[in-house]
């Protein structure tokens, strides 16, 4: 594996920037911003090469976007109710940063930091640390992360999230890429065929905060357990498609172990031929179709994106688990560690 390792600059200081070349050319470039994926470059049915992860010009232009494009957000990624939760009895409150709730560790959440990182390029891995002190953005507990990333010759990219605490505290990583097959500046995602292993889903209020019921995905259009075209019914009428102006909504993953990877989603485009298999230890994914891109900083190839450019596939537990205890607990306390695994496999068909 060959890894070039190059920097940029930006008001939260240096930014490094991994590029992981593997035998047959594929490629993926890294970020210290975020711990963030800003590109990968995968063949085609014809062994034509495309970057397919949405990403911006400027390296330094991914500080607080809007998208939180490639990074891995936290300490909590996703939502949660009012900004509020309690462990132990003791009330917790987070800044307030979507609508009435938290999302995604707040302002100064993991996505806008810069990690520590390394590079070995015998193992063609790199990993980002970062060291999130205790009470910072309303979490208690200083908790020390690791995300490393594998790029392999078959084309896969896999991301291991780890953690440990000093006090009991509540934490879900996840990586926030978004896709397009047809390569990143391609447009619409709406042709792209989606299928989750996934029979049941999280409705929610009109702030995307789960109700707490899990409900069966059979005769609505959250039905993805066979492949369907995503645009086919996004625009139709039913309340999470409107409360979110698309799909950004959290499915539970079918047949779900603990420590266990199995394939949760596969994406596919038929003009290139490319099909992306994403697996898992996470007991969710939570899809979002890219429904607020518009207005993003300029891509790489100059321009903003649209909204529905993208598609990201976030494995995860579930939203607002915090505050719900019929979910799996996101509690970590000392002596436990968080460990959790998403692999992005590309193949053609």
């Amino acid at each position: 594996m060959k890894i070039e390792k190059t920097s940029a600059t930006s008001t939260l200081g240096e930014i490094t920037l991994y590029t992981l070349t593997n035998a047959s050319g594929a490629k993926v470039i890294l970020s210290s911003l975020g711990a963030g994926i800003v590109a990968v470059e995968v063949p085609d049915r014809h062994g034509v090469l495309a970057d397919v992860a949405l990403g911006y010009a400027n390296p330094a232009d991914y500080i607080a976007d809007g998208p939180c494009a490639g990074k891995v957000p936290g300490r909590f990624a996703n939502r949660i109710a009012k900004g509020h939760f309690t462990i132990d009895g003791k009330d917790y409150s987070l800044a307030i940063n979507n609508g009435p709730n938290a999302l995604h560790g707040g302002p100064t959440g993991f996505m806008n930091r810069i990690w520590t990182s390394t590079a070995d390029a015998a193992a063609g891995k790199v990993v980002f640390t970062l060291r999130s002190a205790d009470g910072e953005e309303g979490y208690p507990g200083n908790l020390d992360v690791t995300a490393t990333y594998t790029w392999s010759d078959d084309n896969t990219l896999t991301l291991n999230l780890a953690a440990t605490t000093d006090a009991p505290t509540v934490i879900n990583l996840t990586n926030h890429a978004y896709w397009n097959l047809e390569g990143h500046d391609a447009g619409s995602i709406f042709d792209h065929e989606l299928q989750l292993a996934c029979s049941r889903w999280l409705p929610t209020d009109d702030t995307l905060i789960p109700t707490g019921e899990i409900a069966p995905v059979a005769g609505t259009p959250m039905d993805f357990t066979s492949p369907k075209k995503i645009g086919k019914e996004i625009k139709a009428s039913f309340p999470a498609l409107e409360y979110g102006k698309g799909y950004d909504n959290c499915w539970v993953a079918d047949g779900y172990e603990k420590g266990k990877m199995r394939t949760v989603a596969t994406l596919t485009s038929e003009p290139s031929g490319r099909v992306l298999e994403v697996a898992t230890t996470q007991p969710a994914a939570q899809v979002y179709t890219g429904n607020w891109l518009a207005g993003s900083p300029a891509n790489k190839a100059g321009r903003p994106y649209n909204d529905y450019d993208g598609v990201a596939i976030e494995c995860q537990n579930f939203p607002d688990a915090p505050n719900k205890p019929q979910f799996p607990s996101p509690v970590l306390r000392p002596g436990e560690t968080f460990d959790q695994t998403i692999a992005f496999s590309f193949k053609t068909k």
